[in-house]
């Protein structure tokens, strides 16, 4: 619609002005209204009740068919052209339309209801000066808005003041990044002064000049000013739309942008029409066939011309013609008749068909038990019925990490302390004991002040605790003080903890559990429960993170008076800096944190240093005068940090496992298998992504080299890209190979594809946000798809929403190959709109993915299921149903071509007209049906075991354009042998009592008869999965056939309508006659027995994966799923830091005037340990093809090849 406006305004001259900078005032509506700035709604749906019925019949009649029928139903109201009546088409076409139109309204509405819900939300706006409650709709820009705990932010708002010391709050931004751990934002000190004061909120009037609306989610340049002094405003200064307010009792805002302009929208991307690619290829051959339909029509219109010329001039004495009718006009018009005469070779029933078969297979996907999640009660859901068979094509899976491979929830697992590691449990001979739920937890009802969720296994480590060793002491000493998390104490003894990151949370609780409780904090001490008893240290300097660091430091002074410093981070860093009394020590803890990585932990290093009292003065002095410098004051603190973290004491190492969701792994094995390539796109650090990337085993240690993408220039960029490139491939070529075709509705669409390049082994890719932004630049976009393209994972972190779209678009536009993205969160839904198919998880962020997905569901690991089952069985049933209705269809209409030949090209039907009416929508429209609903050629667990069986799809070996010529092909040849073997065993034949059967009547029964049983016996053949509807439909269609015959043809019938049922008696005069079934009988074997013979030797010869499947299904049974044994991975590689907190957070916690004394209220759990259970219903563990050693050992499993 869009497009239609712009169009109009640009032939009356007017052309929408681009925005260039946003300028408001604060409380002054009529100043920021003369903008025409957007107001606060937003809308996700495509029509409303005036446009509906318009768009909707445009868009339906793009698709070429139901343009070809409309002008079939014109050609049908001409009298002299037709030669059967208008509605026989009109009827059908009526009935495809309303059913597409129904669904689109249907789905349509569904989103009006979403938008409704979101702009119906209530929202506190200071209006003439006092809070009135208001829509989210009605919102403009300019207002000043109240937001309290909890809330989501309304619009992008500038924040004003808030009810927390310095005017900070707590934002979640998991809708927009994915990331659920708290943000920390901070309003400027001359609006902060405001408070709570409506008065003073009311006399605000600050104006904003701001950058105009944009996608940039991490970035925003403004200025405010107030009473003629201008401030900066930058991103921690905006709450942006799709936040959530947390632990902040209230906040005031100034809305910026509203609605379609706040950032959450501007990455929406645009709800595109999505179709197959076997829609657009039954485009391409609809148009194709109006060509042959025409080739054939003009052909016989010759045809007829010759005919009257030569011999209908002997005719015109007994049937004179029509005045002014000549050979030329006849011909003309016999044109148009052929053309209504033949038009079954596109018949409108196929477009019926293929919407029942869709709806069909979605009613599987939502009825799928193996598929529904008990614990959220959680069924999936195709939201679509027009994609299903494009999952059985994927070739690209995109996926967030966050919410839809990791559950989002940290838990502290292992640690070694001292040289011991714990967290294992080992039997008697010492081998590992898998844990599970039923596994033994250890008892922390010793400590009053324990987190009740937390979960550990072993006991040693309680025990070694509460004995007092020194060293398991010092390392829980050192979790309980070197962190910045914020505490809560609703009640005495009831804690919650404000971690900035779930790891932070996952540590602190750790040490809690284990009898070190951090219980308070003041910008100088840090009050913990050491083992029962109070303990205040007091904060004497915080050495903050930052990326380049990745570590923390504390240093404290105990109660007896000694200063310690205590650090964790990196274990690489730490190690650097240990004193050299550790060297023994640092391999033992080396060895424990090689085992966590290779289990895909995250590990953490912890040591200590003590310090001396006369130090530590210069120091400080030292430190204040590098904080307070006006030049290279970064570069002097980090010098002084350095000089105080060296020769620490090593106390040990923390591993964290970022908790999978229950499959992960296995089920990207199983893809990998199915050759899907799969990329991470994420939103969160590298360090992160990294280790997420080898739990999943998307990374791994025998890959022969990642590459890491992190500069900072695109001339950098594309240094790293190539110098990746060259050492994967030497021998490419410096360009890339760009192969340029046409395709598409009358070959306008220009296609670019990028050759795939052979490499030997196994790489991987990890790409920074800022350098994705240079690499999807035009000059780069290329290098950066190919050097992606030959990795066997590619992992894109700190990416914005748009990124994200921008990388599936790149693959769909190079590629030509059908991808799928899949998501759970509002940062997400560019992502799943712009691949073929978008999957939204239901995840902890929100429904703004499942929303604007094709399909959801609960778990990553049901992913499989719908590729490898539903997937693939969906594209083999509408192949095969497309390739019989195109064979049964060309055959039905080239008897009529042959027949041409034999009555004077004068468009008369070979057939009797009701047995046409029937053939599609009666006689063969229910035995395909069965077959495309019920078919498979192998069961789902046998589709598990072998995944190889996928690939047919994604090359699409079953309906191509070869494939239809060979139908074509095919269909010729029965034609051919469907007229003339009845047609010469019809001449001169006699009946037993010496009548004559050579009639016109008794030939259209024996052609229509045989052209039936043989697309039977062929329907059959094509038949892998019988049961007992199939058996129904095929037989009860021929039992119908003879039924309606019979009676069509009987007496009773020709004398109440005589004119319309004229075959009186043909049946039982025919079908009594031996030679008549001799006939069918001959007719059917020579039709068949070609095609069997082809089949055994192409079998024989080619097998395919799946002749090769089918084969081993039928010579053995299925062996039980084997369930997994745990497997212990090494690894040399271990995570970096991955904490996710920002840099300078350490000075709030330290700030004088961070931490006042406020009364205890309800907030909120910030970081709750919840301890995530696999579901009740048994993950699935399917056994795949073995490798080519393990197939020696079991003969019994390998494929048979003939």
């Amino acid at each position: 619609m869009g497009l239609v406006t712009s169009y109009f305004g640009q032939l009356c001259g007017k052309e929408e002005k681009r925005e260039e900078e946003r300028r408001l005032r604060a409380n002054d509506r009529p100043f920021n209204l003369s903008y025409l700035y957007a107001n606060n709604a937003i809308k996700t749906s495509k029509y409303n009740i005036f446009t509906f019925l318009p768009l909707n019949l445009f868009e339906q009649f793009r698709r070429l068919a139901n343009a070809y029928f409309l002008f079939l139903m014109v050609l049908q109201l001409i009298p002299q052209v037709s030669s059967l009546s208008w509605f026989t088409t009109a009827v059908p076409l009526l009935l495809v339309l309303s059913m597409t139109a129904v669904k689109d309204a249907s789905d349509d509405f569904n989103r009006h209801k979403s938008d409704n819900q979101v702009n119906n939300r209530i929202v506190s706006v200071l209006i003439d000066g006092e809070l009135k409650n208001e829509k989210w709709m009605d919102v403009q820009v300019g207002d000043i808005i109240k937001l309290e705990n909890n809330q989501f932010v309304t619009a992008d708002l500038l924040l004003l003041s808030s009810s927390e010391p310095l005017n900070l709050v707590y934002v979640e931004t998991a809708e927009l990044d994915g990331e659920t751990n708290l943000k920390v934002k901070q309003a400027l000190t001359v609006t902060g002064e405001m408070g709570g004061s409506i008065d003073a909120l009311a006399g605000f009037n600050g104006e904003v000049r701001s950058e105009p609306p944009n996608n940039r989610l991490d970035k925003f340049k403004g200025t405010l000013t107030v009473n003629q002094q201008t401030y900066a405003l930058d991103n921690d200064k905006v709450l942006l739309r799709g936040c959530t307010l947390r632990n902040t009792e209230w906040c005031f805002g100034l809305v910026i942008f509203g609605g379609p302009d706040t950032k959450l929208m501007q990455n929406s991307g645009k709800t595109t029409f999505k179709r197959t690619s076997i829609d657009h290829l039954m485009n391409v051959l609809v148009l194709c066939i109006f060509g042959f339909l025409a080739s054939m029509c003009t052909v016989l219109a010759i045809g007829n011309a010759i005919w009257e010329v030569r011999e209908g001039s002997v005719f015109t004495v007994f049937l004179p013609r029509e005045p002014g009718v000549n050979a030329a006009l006849s011909s003309f018009l016999s044109f148009w008749s052929y053309v209504i005469v033949l038009n079954t070779v596109v018949p409108i029933s196929l477009y019926v068909s293929v919407e029942i078969i869709r709806l069909g297979n979605s009613f599987y996907i939502d009825w799928d038990r193996k598929m529904y999640y008990p614990k959220s009660d959680t069924p999936a859901q195709a939201r679509t019925t027009t994609l299903n068979e494009e999952l059985g094509q994927i070739k690209y899976i995109f996926s967030d990490k966050t919410g839809t491979l990791t559950q989002n929830i940290m838990t502290f697992n292992k640690c070694s302390i001292n040289g011991k590691a714990y967290g294992e449990l080992l039997d008697f001979s010492g081998q590992r004991v898998e844990i599970t739920e039923k596994t033994e937890r250890v008892d922390f009802s010793w400590n009053q002040l324990a987190d009740p969720k937390f979960t550990f296994h072993d006991h040693t480590l309680v025990k070694t605790v509460r004995e007092g060793n020194p060293e398991a002491q010092a390392f829980f000493r050192l979790l309980a003080l070197c962190h910045t998390v914020m505490p809560e104490e609703k009640k005495e003894g009831e804690l919650f903890y404000q971690a900035q990151s779930p790891d932070e949370g996952a540590l602190v609780t750790a040490a809690r559990n284990f009898g070190f409780v951090f219980r308070s904090r003041t910008p100088e001490t840090i009050t913990a429960w050491e083992m029962g008893k109070q303990v205040t240290y007091e904060l004497l300097a915080v050495l903050d993170f930052n990326n380049v660091r990745k570590r923390m430091s504390v240093i404290v002074r105990c109660p007896d008076g000694k200063m310690t410093l205590f650090c964790k981070g990196a274990d690489t860093i730490i190690f650097e800096r240990l004193h050299p009394s550790c060297n023994k020590l640092k391999e033992v803890t080396t060895e424990h944190l090689n085992e966590y990585a290779g289990d895909g932990l995250r590990t953490l290093a912890l040591a200590y240093k003590d310090l001396d009292e006369s130090y530590m003065e210069d120091w400080k002095r030292r430190h204040h005068e590098a904080s307070t410098a006006m030049d290279g004051r970064e570069e002097r603190l980090d010098e002084l940090y350095e000089e105080m973290e060296k020769d620490m004491l090593l106390l040990g190492a923390t591993a964290v496992e970022d908790k999978l969701q229950d499959g992960v792994p296995q089920t990207i094995e199983q893809l990998a298998k199915a050759d899907i390539k799969i990329w991470v796109l994420t939103g969160d650090k590298q360090e992160t992504a990294e280790n997420i990337g080898y739990s999943c085993n998307m990374l791994r240690e025998e890959m022969k080299e990642i590459f890491i993408v992190g500069a900072n220039t695109a001339e950098g960029v594309k240094e790293e890209l190539q110098n990746a490139r060259r050492k994967m491939c030497p021998e490419a070529a410096d360009e890339p190979e760009v192969i340029q075709s046409r395709a598409g509705l009358f070959w306008l669409k220009k296609t670019e594809n990028v050759q795939d390049e052979k490499v030997d082994g196994e790489y991987a890719l990890i790409i920074n946000g800022h350098s994705l932004a240079f690499a999807l630049e035009k000059n780069l976009q290329l290098e950066l798809l190919r050097t992606a393209c030959m990795c066997q994972t590619v992992i894109c972190c700190r990416v914005t929403p748009l990124q994200k779209a921008q990388v599936v678009q790149l693959v769909k536009k190079y590629k030509q190959a059908v991808t799928l993205a899949i998501g759970d969160g509002a940062n997400d839904v560019s992502m799943i709109k712009a691949a073929h198919i978008g999957v939204g998880i239901s995840g902890q962020e929100g429904m703004q993915a499942v929303l604007s997905s094709d399909y959801s569901f609960a778990q990553f690991r049901y992913l499989q299921r719908l590729l490898l089952v539903h997937g693939r069985w969906s594209y083999l049933r509408m192949c095969k149903f497309l390739r019989y209705f195109f064979y049964k269809n060309f055959t039905f209409t080239f008897v009529h071509f042959w027949y041409a030949f034999f009555c004077g090209f004068s468009a008369q039907t070979v057939y009797d007209e009701w047995f046409i009416t029937l053939y599609n929508l009666v006689y063969t429209a229910l035995p395909v049906l069965g077959m495309s609903l019920f078919d498979q050629d192998v069961n789902d667990r046998w589709s598990f075991q072998y995944p190889q069986l996928y690939s047919p799809g994604q090359l699409n070996l079953y309906f191509s354009k070869k494939a239809f010529v060979r139908c074509m092909m095919h269909s010729c040849y029965s034609s051919l042998i469907l007229f003339f073997i009845p047609w010469a065993a019809m001449q001169d034949t006699v009946r037993d009592d010496g009548k004559d059967i050579a009639d016109y009547q008794s030939f259209a029964l024996l052609a229509q008869t045989c052209l039936l049983v043989v697309m039977n016996i062929q329907l059959c053949l094509d038949t892998h999965y019988w049961t007992a509807v199939n058996q129904f439909f095929v037989w009860g269609s021929l039992a119908a056939y003879f039924a309606i015959t019979f009676t069509m043809y009987s007496n009773g019938m020709f004398l109440i309508f005589t004119s319309i049922f004229p075959f009186v008696g043909t049946a039982r005069n025919s079908l009594n006659q031996p030679n008549v079934w001799l006939t069918i009988f001959l007719t059917s074997l020579l039709c068949i027995l070609p095609v069997v013979a082809f089949r055994f030797i192409l079998i024989q010869l080619q097998p395919t994966i799946n002749d090769k499947v089918r084969q081993k299904v039928r010579k053995e049974e299925l062996p039980a799923p084997a369930p997994r044994k745990p497997r212990r991975r090494i690894s040399t590689r271990r995570s970096g830091y991955a904490f996710s907190h920002t840099q300078g957070y350490g000075d709030l916690v330290t700030s004088r005037r961070f931490l006042l004394k406020l009364p205890l209220r309800t907030r909120p759990v910030l970081f709750s340990q919840t301890d995530s259970p696999f579901a009740e219903n048994q993950p699935q563990h399917y056994r795949t093809i073995a490798e080519e050693g393990e197939e020696s050992q079991r003969p019994s499993q390998e494929v048979r090849k003939d």
